[in-house]
């Protein structure tokens, strides 16, 4: 990333060069280097206040303090999440922006069913109302340039082929991934060098944490971490997947 400060999010990086660059650095350098080529007030964060969810939150708060998070409320968290929200908010000195679905949860349920319970159709009709509306409201909102997410590589498959810098054409942003090399180890002595707190329910057995109706502790018949999310039928939740063909296409040909 190049030092210009007023860098569209519209206008072309070379993300092949840029990723290259950015392959040995840390997680903080990556933070810093978008911070130098973005204005501050075009930076976004995303937190979903999940297991591990105060690395991302100290790792980029210490670059860019004042630094909007958006924390999405789905109305069906668990009372542990709104706590740990509450915690990480006063303890880091958080610019926290919530953002809801305009449709109660209480109306979903009576015009929709359990969305949860209608299997994976289902899941995909939940998180289009509960979580990827309100996010682009957010994004619409705040106009963030940069969209800095906690993902890992090692957490789904679709992950596995993210970069730490990819452009998100439909949103109109780039969105930054600086701990995508992470293991579950390196998050773990990170939280440990900066006496950072879990999630409450990580000591419950808990390995990947969303909403109550959708997430169980995990046990030693899974294989996978998110195996203990959506019943099994996804990994995502939608908020950072491709959201056009066009986009999927265009990653597709970038190699992203």
């Amino acid at each position: 990333m190049t030092s210009t400060v007023e860098q569209s999010p519209t206008s072309t990086l070379d993300l092949h060069n840029v990723n290259q660059q950015l392959a040995s650095a840390s997680p903080q350098q990556v933070v810093e280097l978008a911070a130098q080529t973005f204005s501050a007030d075009r930076l976004m964060l995303s937190s979903s206040f999940g297991t591990q969810a105060a690395v991302m939150l100290h790792l980029v708060t210490r670059v860019v303090p004042d630094i909007p998070v958006v924390f999405i409320d789905t109305g069906f968290h668990f009372p542990e999440t709104y706590q740990f929200a509450e915690e990480l908010t006063r303890r880091l000195n958080l610019n926290l922006k919530v953002y809801q679905s305009p449709i109660s949860p209480a109306r979903m349920v009576a015009m929709k069913g359990r969305l949860w319970e209608q299997g994976r159709q289902g899941l995909i009709e939940y998180d289009r109302i509960r979580k990827v509306e309100p996010m682009d409201r957010a994004l619409q909102d705040l106009h963030p340039a940069v969209w800095f997410a906690g993902l890992r590589r090692q957490q789904t498959d679709f992950r596995k082929g993210l970069e730490k810098v990819i452009l998100d054409p439909s949103r109109r942003l780039y969105k930054v991934h600086p701990i995508l090399d992470w293991t579950t180890r390196d998050v773990h002595n990170y939280l440990k060098e900066h006496n950072l707190p879990y999630h409450p329910l990580h000591e419950k057995g808990y390995v990947s944490i969303g909403d109550w109706h959708s997430t169980r502790p995990i046990t030693a018949e899974d294989t996978d971490e998110r195996d203990t999310r959506f019943q099994g039928l996804k990994q995502e939740c939608g908020l950072h997947l491709p959201q056009t063909q066009e986009e999927a296409q265009s990653r597709d040909a970038s190699g992203l």
